[in-house]
């Protein structure tokens, strides 16, 4: 998952996006409210983390002229504004959840597992294709039923091709999802990625639709 995180407090955001890394969330950090609004606008991101006092254009302001222009990504607004007008405030502006700081980097986790869940229609923290099995909330990969040892890059990029198993997900996707606003991406690094996991798993287990982009089957055997 690719994260936009949008948030002027250095100590904050540094501790922000350590702890999504280590949950193999790939991060794009800004600290500028009008570079958010055109990051939101020109980046492919899976979901944003807003903060509303922000130096260049308030939170709101970013929310509402992200949304008025098309923008559909969830957005969660982290915010120290508590007042109940506030948090209906960025709700009606296009918010899909709202945290209210100080809060606990394991409750953030938690409501960007909700998120997910509820992008993907699922009603619990697993996603499930055939044999393959990860669990969202434990990190953990199995197939067959055993557990399988996978790199952070790995894990992003089974979970992208899970969510959406069964159909073709496009290359410069799964680069945007595992890597972001890196500038440099090695050629074939996706490649790399999906010849050592199916090394793990199966060669059957992710299928490659030429000068496409992979799929992992419902029924991945």
């Amino acid at each position: 998952m690719h994260i936009i995180l949008v948030e002027d407090d250095l100590e904050l955001g540094a501790a922000i996006q350590r702890a999504m890394e280590r949950l193999s969330y790939t991060v794009t950090w800004l600290t500028d409210g009008t570079e958010a609004i055109a990051t939101m606008q020109t980046k492919t991101a899976d979901l944003v983390l807003l903060d509303l006092g922000l130096p260049g254009k308030d939170g709101l302001d970013i929310l509402t002229e992200a949304r008025s222009s098309g923008v559909t990504t969830p957005v969660l607004i982290l915010t120290a504004r508590d007042a109940v007008q506030a948090r209906v405030h960025g709700l009606d502006a296009g918010a899909d959840d709202y945290l209210t700081k100080p809060f606990h980097l394991d409750e953030l986790g938690a409501r960007i597992r909700s998120l997910t869940r509820r992008m993907q229609g699922l009603s619990a923290n697993r996603i499930e294709a055939g044999a393959l099995c990860l669990d969202l909330g434990t990190l953990e990969v199995t197939f067959h039923g055993n557990k399988v040892d996978v790199t952070r890059r790995e894990l992003s990029l089974l979970q992208a091709l899970m969510e959406r198993a069964g159909r073709v997900v496009r290359r410069d996707m799964l680069e945007s999802s595992l890597y972001g606003g890196e500038k440099v991406v090695t050629d074939g690094a996706i490649d790399v990625l999906v010849h050592s996991l199916r090394r793990k798993l199966s060669f059957d287990a992710i299928q490659n639709v030429r000068a496409f982009g992979y799929m992992i089957p419902r029924d991945a055997r």
